[in-house]
C-alpha cells in the first residue's frame, strides 16, 4: 500500500451523491406519474379522430365464398289445400292404458283445417320450436268433447284414427287453454265440424 492510498479523502473530492434520475423509479413504476404530468392531454378532436379510425378498422368488409352451393327446396306442409278454420294455442296430453297415466304430447298451435274439395275437418297441432306434429286427425260425426274433471279449461276426447306418429292408432286425447273463452271457442268449432261430418 501506498501512502496515496491510506491518504484521507478531503471535503471537496467527496461529491455530494447526485439526485437519481427518472430511469431509477421507472424500475418501480414511478415513471408513469411524471410521464402523465408531461405529456399534454389529448384534445376531444383527437379522441374522437382515434375512435372514428378504431370504427374503420372493426367495419372491415370481409367476404368468403361458400364452399358448397344450395339449391332453395320448396318445403310442402300438406296444407296447402286447406283453409284454416280456427287456430289456438294449446296444450295436449295423451293418456298411456299401460301406465295409466296422462302425458305430455306438446304445446303449440292448434288448428281446425278444412280441405277445400272434401270439405273434411281436421285437427292439426304443432310443437313449438320444432313443428313436430302432436295431433293429426280428422273429425269423425261420432267424436264428443267431454269436460275434464275440475278444470273449466280443458277438453278430454277420444280418436279413431291419430296419424301424428305415422300409422293411425286411437288415442284419448285431453287438450287445455290458456283460459276459458278459448276452450269455449275450441268447443264450438268442434262441434261445428262434428256436425258436418255427421251429414
Amino acid at each position: 500500500m501506498s501512502a496515496e492510498d491510506t491518504k484521507p479523502v478531503v471535503a471537496e473530492e467527496a461529491a455530494a451523491p447526485k439526485p437519481p434520475t427518472a430511469n431509477v423509479f421507472s424500475m418501480f413504476g414511478g415513471s408513469k406519474k411524471e410521464k402523465k404530468d408531461e405529456e399534454e392531454p389529448e384534445t376531444k378532436e383527437e379522441k374522437k379522430g382515434d375512435d372514428e379510425e378504431a370504427a374503420a378498422e372493426e367495419e372491415v368488409d370481409v367476404h368468403f365464398e361458400p364452399l358448397v352451393q344450395l339449391e332453395k327446396v320448396d318445403v310442402k306442409t300438406n296444407e296447402e289445400d286447406e283453409e284454416v278454420l280456427y287456430k289456438v294455442r294449446a296444450k295436449l296430453f295423451r293418456f298411456h292404458g299401460d301406465t295409466k297415466e296422462w302425458k305430455e304430447r306438446g304445446t303449440g298451435d292448434v288448428k281446425f283445417l278444412k280441405h277445400k274439395e272434401s270439405g273434411r275437418v281436421r285437427i292439426l297441432m304443432r310443437r313449438d320450436k320444432t313443428l313436430k306434429i302432436c295431433a293429426n286427425h280428422l273429425i269423425s260425426g261420432d267424436y264428443e268433447l267431454k269436460p275434464n274433471i275440475g278444470s273449466d279449461r280443458s277438453w278430454v276426447y277420444t280418436v279413431t284414427a291419430d296419424i301424428s306418429e305415422g300409422e293411425p292408432e286411437a288415442q284419448t286425447l285431453a287438450i287445455r287453454f290458456g283460459n276459458k273463452e278459448n276452450a269455449d271457442k275450441f268447443k264450438e268449432h268442434f262441434d261445428e265440424a262434428r256436425d258436418a261430418a255427421k251429414k
